[in-house]
């Protein structure tokens, strides 16, 4: 993996027209949504976490219940769908969630950021340095979010193009299958390695730590489970291998239509000088893009379909963010901001169509596009309630 080089911003921000009093007054609109929500957590809440685990462990147990009889299409289907859902659930609404701190509040040692561990290679720890910190930090800064193409994709075209980006479209197609693997190893930051910021001796450690957390998962999909079934163990390995690639597949999609679609800001390193907590909400719903869809779909999506209400508060328990949504998109309306949002389909159709026109050289506007008009607020505007209750 390469270091990547960006060049300078090719159009715009969608915010050039707010002032930093109403940068403010936005940023204290939105500390206000987020004490109400937090004060009022309790017990609807963790029965909320405690039945998605429950269900999703049911799942899981029923899953490899039935593959035990695998070599009988039915009992095929059956498990690896029901494993397949299970995985999801796990990786997107439990791990990724619990792993946030959304449900520390609790203080139940055994759903807790400290002490969880999921059913993906990426250990816990290496996780919540790379995306929690890395990434929910430095959301799209050009430079320093490692997450703006995974160092091996060229996803804006700010960022210098290179041969072996031709083949970027085929790279995707790849890394959605293994992305758990792809993840992991992309959490060792080989390009520091390679360009001496980071010492070999702490990559290798790093790496025997992903070895450790891989080989159980390794172990626990492709032989132990698989000898339950005796003369089965073939079609449930490859049953397991199915699940894996669903759980994969479905991840990849979600999280890059929640980053990459059209729509979707990046911004220069000089963002951070002085970056105020107003800024900072800003540049998370200019960074971040939502799906639209029923509660299913939301729950299957680990409320990253909720991916700008998640990036604004990402420690806020997962199954509130569908009553943030409206409000923030009020705010974006009211101040004259994008909030970027469509159904799996067209955000993935855009995903697609963008990482295929930047695997060639240029992929920018033709022309800048024209800076926005002021947007004043309004002389004699009353504050709204959440900017009282924020002062």
């Amino acid at each position: 993996m390469a270091t990547q080089t960006f060049g300078p911003s090719m159009t715009p921000s969608a915010a050039a027209h707010l002032t930093e009093e109403q940068v403010e007054a936005l940023g204290a609109e939105l500390d206000a949504i987020r004490a109400e929500v937090v004060g009022s957590l309790g017990e609807a809440d963790a029965r909320y976490i405690h039945r998605v685990i429950a269900v999703q462990r049911g799942l899981e147990v029923g899953g490899r219940g039935a593959l035990i009889f695998s070599l009988f299409p039915p009992a095929w289907v059956a498990g690896t769908a029901a494993l397949s859902v299970a995985k999801i659930l796990d990786n997107m609404e439990i791990g990724h969630n619990v792993l946030h701190g959304q449900w520390d509040w609790m203080r139940d040692p055994k759903i807790h950021s400290t002490t969880w561990e999921w059913d993906h290679a990426s250990p816990a720890a290496s996780w919540k340095k790379s995306h929690n910190y890395e990434h929910h930090t430095f959301t799209n800064i050009r430079g320093k979010d490692r997450d703006l193409g995974y160092s091996i994709m060229r996803i804006t075209p700010e960022q210098e193009w290179k041969p072996a980006d031709l083949f970027q479209p085929l790279v995707n197609l790849g890394l959605s299958m293994i992305f758990e693997w792809g993840i992991a190893i992309y959490d060792v930051e080989f390009e520091k390695v390679k360009n001496g910021t980071k010492p070999w001796p702490q990559a290798k450690g790093e790496l025997m730590g992903l070895w450790r957390k891989a080989r159980r998962q390794l172990a626990k999909d492709y032989v132990l489970f698989p000898l339950l079934s005796g003369p089965g163990f073939l079609s449930t390995v490859a049953a397991n291998a199915t699940a894996n690639v669903v759980r994969n597949m479905w991840s990849h999609a979600v999280i890059f239509c929640g980053h990459f679609p059209d729509g979707v800001e990046t911004f220069e390193e000089e963002r951070l000088d002085g970056e105020t907590k107003g800024q900072w909400y800003v540049r998370q719903m200019l960074g971040s893009a939502n799906l639209s869809g029923g509660k299913l779909f939301h729950l299957m999506t680990g409320n990253l379909s909720h991916q700008i209400e998640h990036h604004l508060f990402p420690d806020v328990p997962s199954n509130r963010y569908a009553e943030i949504a409206p409000k923030v998109q009020e705010i974006c309306k009211r101040y004259g901001l994008p909030y970027t949002t469509g159904s799996l389909p067209r955000q993935y159709g855009k995903v697609l169509r963008k990482i295929t026109r930047l695997a060639f050289p240029g992929g920018g506007p033709k022309q800048p596009a024209p800076a926005p008009a002021r947007l004043p607020v309004p002389a004699g505007r009353k504050p709204s309630a959440a900017v009282r209750l924020a002062s």
